[in-house]
């Protein structure tokens, strides 16, 4: 019997997640649940890096863990925790992070990335990748669903393995390999670039309403005129039609704007009928969620102790090896 590969992905509760998060990587969590050994996290640590208001990243936090499970995510097929009820992480990222070259985390594009785009150049977006080794690294993860802007610090997270390794003569870590998401598109956010909250440019996953409205309606377009024929392919409202429209409705709407007399008006309101129907159900089963908190935190509660224990497994060895040691048991 082949053994299920251990399958481990996060996600950042720093803002409401919206539609890029959806079609990026939270569709793909729900459908690889079913193929492995899934540990999903909420990666609040990571989320100190940016966001420095306790009573909105807990807000945050359980809007997270609210979406996933109306969307699909499903407790029974998959272990679902906080990265904060795993004191393991830290604990790996520190032995890490006593390893790791300063030269190596002055190459991270995400960091420079980040920076560029704003964000305070602070210790913990300096080493973000060393913890998020840890992340992977401390439940013997054999597959790693990322996006091609996290492929390096995959690749940083396999290097840092091996340098434990090599340092201490033995096998404590296992080499993760990557795998590379392949989103159904680019989702451009409305301003065009790509949906980030860091550009505040988003559509929430469960606005609805007026809130809805107002989004899609503030997606850019170009000057053409109402009665002019253009071209769907490159419109930013046409490309988020796609995610959401089969083949066949995608052929509809696209010959409209072809023919002309078709405006960007039309479109838009074309895709806000089509977000509302395709999380319908999603939407109508997160209600009933948040009015049963007790069950969700229950997930949480469940899914912390699993990978705990998990975690647990793999540092005791690397504890015994780097010479560490526990004067008492703890929880």
């Amino acid at each position: 019997m082949t053994k299920k590969k251990t399958i481990l992905s996060g996600i950042q509760p720093s803002g409401k997640l919206h539609i890029g998060n959806y079609f990026g990587a939270m569709r793909q969590h729900i459908k690889m649940q079913e193929e492995g050994d899934a540990f999903y996290f909420l990666a609040n640590y990571h989320s100190l890096t940016s966001l420095n208001d306790g009573d909105l990243l807990k807000e945050y936090t359980t809007d997270v863990v609210l979406d996933y499970l109306a969307l699909g995510l499903d407790p029974d097929k998959c272990t679902f925790f906080a990265q904060s009820d795993v004191p393991q992480t830290t604990e790996l990222a520190w032995i890490l992070g006593c390893l790791t070259p300063v030269s190596l985390m002055e190459k991270g594009v995400s960091y420079k990335d980040k920076i560029a785009n704003g964000l305070s150049p602070n210790i913990g977006l300096f080493s973000y990748p060393i913890l998020q080794a840890a992340d992977i690294l401390i439940y013997h993860s054999n597959l790693v669903p990322v996006g091609e802007d996290q492929k390096q610090n995959i690749e940083i997270s396999r290097d840092l393995a091996g340098k434990l390794n090599r340092a201490y003569d033995e096998e404590l870590l296992r080499i993760p390999e990557e795998y590379i998401v392949k989103s159904v598109a680019t989702v451009p956010g409305i301003d065009g670039r790509k949906m980030s909250k860091s550009y505040d440019n988003t559509i929430n996953i469960f606005a609805e309403g007026k809130d809805l409205k107002k989004r899609v309606m503030a997606i850019q377009t170009d000057s053409t005129a109402l009665e002019d024929p253009k071209d769907p392919e490159t419109c930013n409202v046409y490309s988020l039609i796609k995610l959401f429209a089969d083949k066949d409705k995608q052929k509809e709407v696209a010959d409209k704007y072809r023919a002309g007399g078709y405006g960007y008006g039309h479109a838009k309101k074309e895709l806000l009928g089509l977000i509302e129907e395709y999380f319908a159900d999603a939407r109508s089963k997160r209600k009933e969620l948040a009015n049963d908190m007790s069950y969700v935190n229950d997930v949480l509660r469940e899914g912390g102790i699993k990978a705990r224990e998990r975690a647990e497994e793999v540092m005791e060895p690397i504890r015994s090896a780097t010479g560490l040691f526990r004067s008492f048991q703890y929880p």
